[in-house]
């Protein structure tokens, strides 16, 4: 175990791909993803919290359901594609090549209910799944010490409710029930010729709360805000190490903190409407990872800061039945100095840029879709493993959604 101990301390242990584990805790950006293929992805997230204008609501601001007379299902699905392709400095320690293409294509899936009990009582549930290989990287690249590859499989389920309290005010709350699995390899030095593998596997169900308000204004403005608790999940699973035959029970215990998000809609005319988001996420709170083992504990230390999101966006109703989007966000990085910055999290300031549209196919079925343009920054590492910045680090999101009322 003294051995295992020895390379945690060196940084060996990475940060289980924390962006993506839990992404569907909230939909604010920092280390969250909002893309799920809701209508509300054409504008960048901008707005989001308080158009509440199809079942997705349940998901974005369960409080504004009430503003839906019928029973809505929508269904999404999409893609998302990861470009990771790392730039290591001539004074990078270890040898090897630059790790390739990391990224790849994942699913998106996800499905949005909300039935109506009466005018003020509204029930909501969505169910979001994530499924990948998020980063791969060559086996003998320059930080194979700190990672090689990483899979993921995400499942949460949300039931919410809502309640109209008066003709301006509603509020709203829900549970979120969250399972991941996570497995990961990372190469690891011995005595031996050739690197030995480090194979980690662990999974964990846990839940956090969500409470949400929204405030119509008038007809044409309405402003929308949502908190959402932090969580603790503690993975366990197993770690073992080739060629030593060492295998032992392990678990990460990792903070996923609250967030808070405010966002408005207003109406100009019957063409044009403006949206926005301001968000915060207290990533601050997520100080360290702590493994424990049948040998002890172990801590390993993350200087995050807290993050803070902006985005702004446009709907504009090309014709009665055809409505355009567009929008642009900005999150600020979690990470300020390179040394605590690690390959399998390369985030820096993200910038997003997205268009969407929707068509209402009938009274009762409206279709749309989006595409997201992510840019993660240059996320420039500098530790005692590995020197370099990342010459491609994007995301790339497309999704279509089918809302139907009934």
């Amino acid at each position: 175990m003294k051995l295992l101990y020895n390379y945690a301390d060196k940084g060996f242990w990475a940060t289980l791909i924390i962006w993506f584990l839990f992404t569907s805790l909230a939909e604010a950006g920092g280390l969250y993803l909002n893309e799920f293929g809701t209508p509300s992805m054409g504008t960048a997230g901008a707005g989001a919290n308080a158009w509440a204008n199809d079942a997705s609501t349940s998901f974005h601001n369960a409080a504004g359901m009430t503003r839906l007379n019928e029973s809505q299902l929508m269904l999404t699905g999409g893609l998302l594609y990861g470009s990771f392709e790392f730039d290591p400095d001539p004074s990078t320690p270890i040898a090897g090549n630059d790790g390739g293409q990391a990224g790849g294509p994942a699913p998106l899936l996800a499905a949005f209910y909300v039935h109506s009990l009466s005018d003020d009582w509204k029930l909501g549930l969505n169910l979001i799944s994530v499924s990948a290989a998020v980063l791969d990287f060559d086996d003998n690249w320059t930080g194979r010490y700190l990672i090689q590859d990483v899979s993921i499989f995400t499942l949460t389920l949300n039931p919410s409710i809502a309640y109209r309290v008066n003709d301006w005010l509603s509020i709203g709350g829900g549970v979120g029930l969250l399972y991941g699995k996570l497995d990961e390899t990372i190469a690891l030095q011995t005595p031996f010729p050739g690197d030995g593998q480090v194979e980690i596997d662990g999974d964990d169900f846990k839940f956090n709360f969500n409470l949400n308000a929204l405030f119509e204004i008038n007809e044409r403005t309405r402003f929308g805000l949502s908190y959402a608790s932090k969580i603790e999940p503690s993975f366990n699973g197993d770690v073992s190490i080739s060629p030593l035959s060492f295998q032992a029970e392990i678990n990460a215990a990792i903070v996923f903190p609250q967030v808070l998000r405010g966002s408005i809609y207003h109406q100009i005319n019957n063409r044009w409407a403006v949206l926005g988001t301001v968000g915060w996420e207290e990533w601050s709170d997520f100080e360290n990872i702590t493994l424990t083992t049948a040998r002890g504990q172990q801590r390993i230390s993350k200087n995050f800061d807290d993050t803070w999101k902006i985005a702004a966006g446009i709907h504009y109703k090309a014709y009665d039945n055809v409505l355009l989007q567009f929008g642009a966000a900005y999150d600020s990085s979690p990470i300020d100095e390179p040394e605590d910055r690690t390959p399998d999290m390369p985030l820096d300031e993200q910038i997003r840029l997205a268009f969407g549209c929707q068509y209402d196919w009938s009274e009762k079925i409206n279709i749309g879709g989006a595409f997201t343009y992510a840019f993660l920054g240059d996320a420039e590492i500098d530790n005692s493993l590995l020197v370099g910045d990342f010459k491609s680090n994007d995301l790339y999101f497309f999704a279509v959604n089918v809302n139907w009322k009934f």
